[in-house]
């Protein structure tokens, strides 16, 4: 109670009055209704997915994208456009295929996992052993030994349930398993598969590592309920070749008074090698642009600089992330806050933070300006993958949080198109990006740590 005291009589007055949000409440206002009627950046977003597809690191669909947000950024007038070279792994899926032999003939609907082996040209043929838990698969090791491990884990939540698409491959290595597969890590299907990273242990064998869809590990299950007998042939051409260049993408508008703090947004413009990537992650980089590019077309300069980001490599390696914080790694003094929007594209809910109690405070009264878009929530903890390295260097960190129910039906799929996000949320996602980002860029008082 006494640490609580004085926590409060050192607080400035302005923090204790809410005088932020009664101060910026008219520029909120006109953020807000520029935004919800705005049709560009959704347009703009459209525009990215379906004149280059899915955005795989090391791919040319990825560089040329990068290419073009360069330029249109340009054509907006943002300032220090430019890209941050980033070396980058390279894995290329292949060809791939799953056959269903007993018990009856199927050429199943699978995505083999990224930074898996391929398999033997001619494929491996075996039979499928199904498990439910890791713990499933230690009590019955000698029934895996020369199978073909099925993980058919439910969906419970992402952090929990990924664990076993990270490690599921070794572990059946390990008991003895041939190849390994996995029930897709998402809640729903529609004979959609779904694809994301793997890795492996040093120590233990390689072996191929691909997902199916939820319904045909469902099938799968019951058929060893029963008795039954499962043969699969599975062919995967995955390989990794040398590492290539990519680039980080960076857009300013330039801070009035304070130009050398910064205030960071945006998201990671890489995606997997399916889908469009429309909401991960095309969306949270786009919302993020078009949020900077709004603040700066209603004439509004804040003191400190706004950057937007687009990370590159997100999706299999972090490298531009990580080659961000060692690039600005003399300049993270001067980062004030920064916001990621790596979540999807739907209605926005507020934000996670994580930093100072001082500048929680500060950081809920401006959140009550997003009270009109029901966006002012702001949770306990925030941040992401991509400026994870520069909150560990000790930058505040947030997190746009969204209405999550329907994000892992579509997520790392060939579902994640355009067609599944919403104008009107979109537009809610930017305009509660832009009054966050540009009062703390505003503000008298930079934002304590």
């Amino acid at each position: 109670m006494k640490r609580l005291l004085i926590t409060f009589i050192v607080l400035p007055a302005l923090i204790i009055s809410g005088e932020i949000s009664d101060q910026y409440k008219a520029n909120a206002e006109r953020i807000i209704e520029a935004a919800l009627n705005n049709d560009k950046g959704f347009e703009r977003l459209a525009e990215l997915c379906d004149t280059f597809g899915p955005r795989f690191t090391g791919s040319p669909n990825l560089e040329n994208a990068i290419d073009w947000i360069l330029e249109q950024m340009e054509n907006d007038g943002l300032a220090n456009v430019h890209g941050e070279r980033v070396k980058v792994p390279r894995w290329v899926r292949g060809k791939e295929s799953l056959e269903l032999i007993k018990p009856f003939k199927k050429n199943m609907h699978i995505l083999g996992l990224g930074g898996s082996i391929g398999t033997p040209k001619k494929g491996i043929r075996g039979d499928v052993f199904v498990v439910n838990s890791y713990d499933d698969l230690e009590k019955n090791a000698e029934k895996a030994d020369g199978k073909i491990v099925l993980f058919n884990v439910p969906f419970t939540n992402y952090g929990e349930t990924v664990g076993y698409r990270y490690g599921g491959a070794s572990a059946a290595a390990k008991a003895g398993a041939i190849a390994s597969l996995i029930r897709s890590v998402g809640p729903f299907s529609m004979n959609t598969p779904h694809t994301g990273g793997t890795a492996y242990v040093d120590t233990v064998k390689k072996i191929p590592y691909a997902a199916i869809t939820l319904e045909d590990a469902a099938m799968f299950q019951r058929i060893q309920d029963r008795g039954g007998k499962i043969t699969v042939k599975l062919k995967m051409d995955a390989r990794f070749l040398p590492d290539s260049w990519s680039r980080n993408i960076v857009g300013e508008l330039p801070g009035s008074e304070y130009p050398d703090e910064v205030i960071v947004l945006g998201g990671h413009i890489d995606s997997w090698d399916v889908g469009q990537g429309a909401m991960d992650d095309a969306g949270g980089c786009v919302a993020a642009w078009e949020a900077v590019r709004l603040i700066k077309e209603l004439g509004l300069q804040p003191k400190r600089t706004i950057r937007v980001v687009m990370w590159t490599n997100e999706e299999n390696g972090l490298r531009g992330g990580n080659a961000y914080r060692d690039s600005h790694q003399n300049e993270l003094e001067n980062h004030i806050l920064a916001i990621e929007s790596d979540g999807g594209v739907f209605s926005p809910e507020g934000f996670g933070f994580s930093g100072s109690d001082e500048a929680r405070l500060m950081v809920k009264d401006i959140a009550n300006l997003l009270k009109p878009i029901g966006s002012n929530f702001i949770g306990d903890s925030g941040g992401g993958a991509d400026i994870g390295p520069i909150m560990k260097e000790g930058v505040p960190g947030m997190g746009l949080k969204v209405d999550g129910s329907k994000y892992f039906w579509y997520h790392h799929t060939h579902a994640d198109a355009m067609d599944k996000l919403d104008k009107n949320e979109f537009n809610r996602c930017v305009a509660t990006l832009a009054v966050m980002a540009y009062v703390v860029a505003d503000m008298d008082e930079r934002l304590p740590r």
